[in-house]
């Protein structure tokens, strides 16, 4: 018996909220509060039609749900029929969503997705640590006053502990800025660089904003229409003045608050569809072809935390017989600009490619000017489980507007050693009814 082909996956670009630094405009609203307009935004789209599926995520826990897919879906008022689970792949946790998506769409029964994410760096519940919430279960499933009471005796002060999640990665108790600065030192990334990167991108963002490019990406949310974080007044000169924030005692520093992404609230989503899937779609919305994907995961000890990309994007390329050159728009995740510095310039040293990755055919040079035309990560926000639809949604609607056959990557590094590439390609979508 052979096996049904697969059929041709498409993204079409979604919306998210405004993104807003944390504790700021958005504060007051949880993971979930935030996804819902997102969602009954997109399910409105369809005039009717919904999705076969949903896959979403957000990276920091909750302890009031487990299936943050589900619950956002029911409070949105989707049909409670729409199947929905969560993912989770640190920064990259809805590109991770979107790819999932990808491979459970058949052509047949299978043929419209939704995929995104959201975070509330506002709202992070506190929880008790492991032995004081040991304890109290032992206290609550005693039988008797007595053996309550027994119990009492066994708790020492230093249980008495609450867990506060943060940006740490639990294997090496580093921060992800501490291990970026490694990253910066180990490739030679000044100080300067990394202004210029942050410098560039806010100027970009704001340019982006002026020019009409974000209007029908974002949706106003609580009186917000735009993303609170880009700034039109900064300056390479403001951001040398901005002490050191992960390493503030060697004298040997190089990021700050200004050169990486902010703590940030906000929701995004993407469409993921077959032929058939983008006919229930608006028939101007944005849509490019998916080509193919790469996900790869290195030694966070030892060949750098987010450095995952500089081995994913070389092997995508090569699969595909690409080069640099044939690549028309390349979307980079901003978490600090000294990580964006240093895939650069990874990507560029022949023998970290051949010695690293494998990969000794010419690549070319990195095409710096072609990189976050309309802004990254560091000016526009970093809400991480929204971050992979945003910068998807984006890339969707920049490169749809470019000739057929034009290419994009999107690149996004993780937390844990991990990251996610994805080559797209510009063309129309399939007219007629039915189409795989």
């Amino acid at each position: 018996m052979t096996a049904p082909s697969r059929p041709t996956i498409w993204l079409a670009a979604g919306v998210r909220t405004p993104f807003a630094k944390v504790d700021g405009p958005l504060a007051r609203y949880d993971a979930i509060e935030l996804s819902v307009p997102v969602i009954r935004h997109m399910l409105a789209e369809l005039d009717g039609a919904t999705p076969d599926f949903a896959v979403w995520g957000t990276v920091l826990p909750n302890l009031t749900w487990s299936n943050i897919a589900r619950e956002a879906l029911l409070d949105a008022g989707a049909p409670a029929s729409i199947p929905a689970f969560s993912t989770v792949m640190a920064c990259s946790t809805s590109m991770a969503a979107a790819l999932q998506a990808a491979g459970m769409l058949n052509g047949v029964d299978r043929t419209l997705a939704l995929a995104g994410g959201t975070e509330s760096l506002s709202r992070v519940q506190l929880g008790l640590g492991l032995k004081l919430s040991d304890w109290i279960r032992r206290v609550q499933q005693a039988r008797s006053l007595g053996e309550r009471v027994s119990h009492v005796t066994e708790l020492k002060l230093g249980d008495v502990r609450l867990f506060i999640p943060s940006v740490t990665n639990r294997t090496t108790g580093k921060s992800m800025g501490e291990h970026t600065e490694i990253t910066a030192r180990e490739w030679h990334v000044s100080r300067v660089e990394q202004d210029e990167i942050a410098l560039a991108s806010h100027q970009r963002a704001v340019a982006a904003w002026e020019s009409g490019f974000f209007d029908d990406l974002v949706i106003p949310f609580d009186g917000l229409t735009q993303d609170t974080l880009p700034r039109r007044d900064t300056s390479l000169e403001k951001l040398a003045k901005l002490p050191p924030s992960f390493d503030r005692a060697s004298g040997h520093g190089t990021l700050s608050a200004g050169n990486s992404s902010p703590l940030t609230d906000g929701a995004a989503a993407v469409w993921v569809a077959t032929g058939a899937g983008l006919a229930k779609l608006p028939p101007a919305a944005p849509r490019v072809r998916l080509v193919d994907w790469e996900i790869a995961a290195v030694d966070l000890r030892t060949q750098g935390l987010l450095m995952a990309p500089a081995y994913a994007i070389p092997r995508l390329l090569l699969r595909n017989g690409l080069t640099y050159a044939d690549i028309d728009l390349w979307e980079i995740h901003e978490a600090f600009a000294a990580q964006v510095a240093a895939h650069v310039k990874a990507l560029d040293d022949p023998g970290f490619l051949r010695d690293n990755v494998g990969v000794t055919a010419a690549l070319g040079t990195f095409p710096r000017a072609r990189m976050n035309p309309n802004g990254g990560s560091i000016a526009l926000g970093h809400p991480f489980g929204a971050t992979g639809a945003r910068i998807l949604s984006q890339a969707v609607k920049e490169l749809a507007a470019q000739p057929a056959g034009h290419r994009a990557i999107v690149s996004i590094c993780a937390d844990g050693g991990q990251g996610s590439v994805a080559l797209l390609e510009s063309g129309p979508g399939p007219m007629v009814a039915g189409a795989r």
